[in-house]
């Protein structure tokens, strides 16, 4: 059998689920999932290999309206991951579509993409196949789409034959990663995001948007078995620095805390981990400050 390859770009509005649907094809956590939206920055590439070939899934933002130099970023992060796609997923989910909302954005930047463009609807198992199906007949209407699935990512239904569908779609070709690969990222930056989703999670209502992760030093010690990270935490106001650290260190402690023990899981080793929380007055509104952090505005 000739084996397939490609690029699969996942895209879509905030909180669709994205990063679950592309965590459930690999059969592996690659991208951060929290149930807050706009939880992915950055392009996440988890790669599946398999004896059909290889398919790298490209997670990606969720489109919105930004607000904020960082929403800008993650739009346009969004946007050039669909351009360097084979075929695009446009995810859906069970909130209603509005012609002026974001679904339409997405829409409009999969409308200049030279490439198949495929709708998901995703999360059946909350709305029911019924209500699921009315929304696919709803969208698919004037041949936008050239297929269409209902999958639930959280619960695997329909994720199969979605996963049969792309490789039935895309050329021929040689593998672009070796086949125990299961991403690109290097390990710090995968660090960075375990420690930023640990936040999100402990973290309520506008606080995590406000929160940022740098990596500081990331050093490995073979022969201690050992990794040792050193993160600094930057929130934009010097009120958000106590809510992050928490009464008596406790929610800072109690989130890096989740963080070593997944790192472990991931590196195989111990984890010597250090936070720190620093302010850094509008971090998310500042063009210089995101270019530190690697989120290129560009």
């Amino acid at each position: 059998m000739n084996r397939k390859s490609g690029f699969v770009a996942l895209l879509g509005r905030p909180n669709v689920g994205k990063s679950t649907l592309m965590n459930r094809i690999l059969g592996a956590k690659i991208a951060i999932v929290t149930p807050k939206p706009q939880t992915t920055r950055d392009r996440i590439a988890g790669i599946r290999s398999e004896e059909r070939g290889q398919i790298v899934f490209l997670d990606s933002p969720g489109i919105h309206r930004p607000q904020r130099a960082l929403n800008s970023y993650m739009v346009r992060t969004a946007q050039r991951i669909g351009e360097e796609a084979d075929i695009v997923a446009h995810l859906v989910d069970d909130r209603p579509v509005g012609a002026g909302g974001e679904d339409a954005l997405v829409r409009g930047i999969l409308a200049n993409l030279p490439v198949p463009k495929l709708l998901v609807v995703n999360k059946i198992d909350r709305m029911g196949e019924t209500a699921a199906d009315a929304r696919r007949v709803e969208l698919v209407r004037g041949g936008f789409y050239a297929d269409s699935f209902l999958v639930s990512a959280a619960k695997g239904t329909g994720v199969g034959g979605f996963l049969s569908a792309l490789f039935a779609r895309l050329p021929e070709g040689p593998a672009f990663y070796p086949e125990e690969d299961l991403t690109d990222l290097p390990m710090r930056f995968i660090a960075k995001e375990v420690i930023r989703e640990k936040l999100f999670s402990q973290l309520e209502e506008e606080i995590p948007y406000s929160v940022a992760v740098n990596i500081e030093e990331y050093r490995e010690e073979p022969e201690k078995n050992l990794v040792r990270i050193r993160a600094d935490v930057l929130v934009e106001r010097e009120s958000q620095k106590g809510i992050v650290i928490g009464r008596g260190g406790t929610l800072l402690k109690k989130a890096g805390t989740a963080a070593r023990l997944e790192l472990e899981k991931e590196t195989g080793a111990r984890v010597y981990l250090e936070l720190f929380v620093k302010v850094e007055r509008d971090w998310s509104r500042s063009e210089s400050m995101l270019r530190r952090l690697g989120y290129e505005p560009g």
